[in-house]
């Protein structure tokens, strides 16, 4: 970054010590005439380069867009260069000036006519633009009338954000549940629960979760804490049986999950599967420890899974042995010579 800025400022520097150098050797109307006769010949390059590629992409429209302003540019580039007709060159400036202006103006608002950003967002609903007064609306603020105008367009995910945007989480909430009739994209079931918790509907928030847990099932987890939260235990325990049925599958082809096994059946009450699941967690991480002395922080846990605390205990100091001699080793290595 230093050197960026130092860079930055030799430019600076010789920029300024060549004008210097101009004014001081020819005058100052040289320099404005050099600055003037490389600024349009700049910009005639430019606007002759995109001529050229629209002539050879066949978009004529564009083309003949473009035709005028590249033959006022060169224009301006031929006379500053000859410094003649100067009153014509400062009226070319202050077109561009005007035209640059004006392109800003109608970028800034792309899906307007010209005639329609002098119309109200109120008289272009009334005229069925409801495109244009939903963008309307946006500028003004107005969001909920915006996701009127989306709703009358179809458009429900541009209706969910205005609603979002005005606050009204509930009515976001109920269009990403829509969505997700129509399209079938388990996104709109987890953007549903978002904002049906943002709403302070929780138990709404839990049924987009667990239409959603249907199809993602690593969810179920997440489904069953909320319906612990509403209080539902009935509904809590029915999802914690599909976690475990998940976390089951998921251990079978990855050890680490028989953690998650072991703690599901436990709170369940499965005793004798949490026991077992324990078991095999542990002979996972002995596993892993023989390669990665890091696992003997998990050995020890699943050890006290399993109510062996002396066990417990010589894999804890087999970790922070490991933990305190990579700390030493992080501290040789950082201590360089000054």
């Amino acid at each position: 970054m230093d050197k960026l800025k130092l860079y930055i400022g030799l430019f600076i520097v010789i920029i300024l010590g060549i004008a210097g150098f101009i004014i001081w050797k020819w005058g100052l109307t040289m320099l404005v005439r050099i600055v003037l006769s490389l600024g349009f010949l700049g910009l005639t390059l430019m606007l002759g380069f995109f001529l050229a590629l629209t002539i050879y992409a066949e978009s004529w429209k564009y083309a003949l867009l473009l035709l005028p302003f590249t033959a006022i540019s060169a224009y301006g580039t031929y006379l500053s260069i000859t410094w003649q007709k100067l009153g014509i060159v400062g009226g070319i400036i202050v077109f561009f000036i005007i035209v640059a202006a004006f392109g800003i103006w109608y970028i800034s608002e792309p899906d307007l006519t010209i005639a329609d950003r002098f119309r109200s967002a109120e008289k272009l609903e009334m005229m069925g633009r409801y495109k244009q007064a939903a963008r309307k609306y946006e500028k003004e603020g107005n969001y909920r009338k915006a996701a009127e105008m989306y709703l009358k367009l179809g458009w429900l995910e541009s209706a969910a954000w205005a609603y979002e945007k005005a606050g009204d989480y509930a009515k976001a909430a109920e269009l990403y549940e829509k969505l997700y009739e129509k399209e079938k994209d388990t996104y709109y079931l987890k953007e549903a629960h978002e904002y049906w918790k943002k709403a302070g509907d929780m138990e709404r928030a839990a049924k987009a979760l667990e239409r959603y847990a249907q199809e993602e099932p690593w969810f179920w987890e997440d489904v069953a804490k909320l319906y612990e939260e509403l209080g539902d235990e009935e509904k809590a325990r029915e999802a914690w049986e599909k976690a475990l049925e998940y976390y089951m599958g998921e251990a079978q082809e990855e050890g680490v999950f028989w953690e998650d096994v072991g703690n599901i059946a436990k709170k369940l009450g499965k005793e004798d599967l949490a026991k077992e699941a324990y078991q095999k967690f542990l002979e996972y991480c002995l596993k892993e420890a023989e390669e990665d002395p890091m696992w003997w922080k998990h050995v020890a846990e699943a050890y006290e899974y399993l109510g062996d605390k002396e066990k417990a205990e010589e894999a804890r100091k087999k970790y922070e042995e490991y933990r305190k001699k990579i700390m030493k080793s992080n501290e040789e290595t950082s201590n360089f010579p000054s």
